[in-house]
C-alpha cells in the first residue's frame, strides 16, 4: 500500500489538513495510507481526517528552525520510506520543502496550483517566470514524489471520522542548529483575503481610486484585495494580492472592479460563489466569468455605490 506523509504545520494546521484532497489526486483510486507528521501539540483538526498521525514529543525541537525540523522529518522518511512527501506552502514550509528535498536526495515542485494523473502520469502545475506562465511538471524516477502546495488551492471534502491511530514518535537525533531566538515581536494585525467573504478587488482600472476601495469594503462587511498591476505600482502590499504570484481565494462575492483578467489573475479564484466585474471594456476575460457585468467606470462605480450603501443604512452584510 502506498503511504503519503503530509507535514502539519503549527502555524496552519488546517490548511495543511487540506493537503489530504491534493493526495487523493496523486494516488487516485488506489490504496494509500495518509499520515500527518505534527512536532506540535495541537492535533485535534488532523484527528479523524488521516489515518495516522506521528506526533514527535521531543521538547528541545525549536520549530522555528527549519534545518532541526529538517532532521526529524528525514528520519521519519528513512523510518517509514513514504511514497509522497506534501508540505504546505506557507512561510515555514517553504524554508523546509527544498532542505528537505536535498537531504533525501529528490526532487521538489514548490508552490504546486494544480494536480492532474492521467492514467500512471502525474503532471504538476505551477506558476513560472513570476507568475507569467503556468508550467506543467512530471515526475520520474523513484521517488519520494515531493511538492509544497499552496494555501488554498485545495479543500478537503472527505471523511473527518477515520479513527486515526496516533503514534507518539521520539526521535534519535535532534539538530543543534545554529538559529537562536533573540526575541519576539508582535506582527501588526492585517486580514488574510483567503478567509473573506467578500472581496473587493481592484486593478489597473482604480489605480488612481484604488483608495477608496476600503470604504465599500466595509460597507459590504469585506475585505480588498488587488491584481498584480496594482501591487507592482506600490499602491498596495503583496499580502492582499490575487492571482498566480500571489493568493488563492475562495469568497462568496468577488468583485473585480477594473480587473482584466488575464489567466495568472482568474488561476488565482477558486470556488468563487459570485463574480461582478465592473469594466470600461465588457470583453475583458473576467467578464466572461462574472455574473453581473457593469460596463463603465470602475472608479465612478465605486464611489456610487459607497453613497448609495450609506443612504441605504450603512452596512450591507447579505449578498
Amino acid at each position: 500500500m502506498k503511504r503519503c506523509l503530509v507535514y502539519l504545520d503549527a502555524a496552519e494546521i488546517r490548511d495543511s489538513v487540506d493537503l489530504l484532497e491534493a493526495a487523493r489526486r496523486i494516488h487516485g483510486e488506489e490504496a494509500y495510507e495518509t499520515v500527518g507528521a505534527a512536532l506540535h501539540r495541537d492535533i485535534d483538526p488532523a484527528m479523524g481526517a488521516f489515518d495516522r498521525v506521528i506526533q514527535v514529543t521531543r521538547p528541545d525541537i525549536k520549530l522555528y528552525d527549519p534545518a532541526a525540523v529538517t532532521g526529524v522529518m528525514l528520519e521519519l522518511q528513512q523510518a517509514n520510506g513514504f511514497d509522497s512527501i506534501l508540505v504546505p506552502a506557507t512561510p515555514f514550509g517553504r524554508m523546509l520543502a527544498p532542505r528537505l528535498a536535498m537531504g533525501l536526495g529528490t526532487g521538489l515542485v514548490a508552490d504546486v496550483t494544480a494536480i492532474r494523473k492521467e492514467g500512471d502520469a502525474l503532471e504538476i502545475i505551477r506558476p513560472a517566470f513570476s507568475g507569467r506562465l503556468l508550467a506543467g511538471i512530471r515526475f520520474i524516477g523513484d521517488g519520494p514524489i515531493m511538492m509544497s502546495i499552496r494555501q488554498g488551492v485545495f479543500q478537503y471534502g472527505g471523511s473527518r471520522d477515520k479513527k486515526t491511530l496516533l503514534d507518539r514518535y521520539v526521535p534519535a537525533h535532534v539538530r543543534d542548529g545554529k538559529i537562536r531566538r533573540l526575541a519576539v515581536k508582535e506582527k501588526e494585525q492585517i486580514y488574510d483575503i483567503r478567509k473573506s467573504d467578500v472581496l473587493v478587488s481592484g486593478g489597473g482600472g482604480v489605480k488612481k481610486n484604488f483608495h477608496q476601495l476600503e470604504r465599500l469594503a466595509e460597507k459590504l462587511g469585506g475585505h480588498v484585495s488587488a491584481s498584480r498591476k496594482i501591487v507592482d505600482s506600490g499602491i498596495a502590499p503583496r499580502s492582499i494580492q490575487v492571482g498566480q504570484s500571489g493568493k488563492t481565494v475562495s469568497p462568496r462575492l468577488y468583485m473585480a472592479l477594473g480587473i482584466y483578467g488575464a489567466v495568472q489573475h482568474v488561476e488565482g479564484l477558486k470556488r468563487v460563489e459570485h463574480i461582478i466585474a465592473v469594466n470600461v471594456n465588457k470583453n475583458a476575460p473576467i467578464c466572461s466569468l462574472a455574473d453581473i457585468v457593469v460596463e463603465g467606470d470602475a472608479g465612478t462605480f465605486v464611489e456610487k455605490l459607497a453613497d448609495k450603501i450609506e443612504a441605504q443604512g450603512g452596512h450591507q452584510n447579505e449578498h
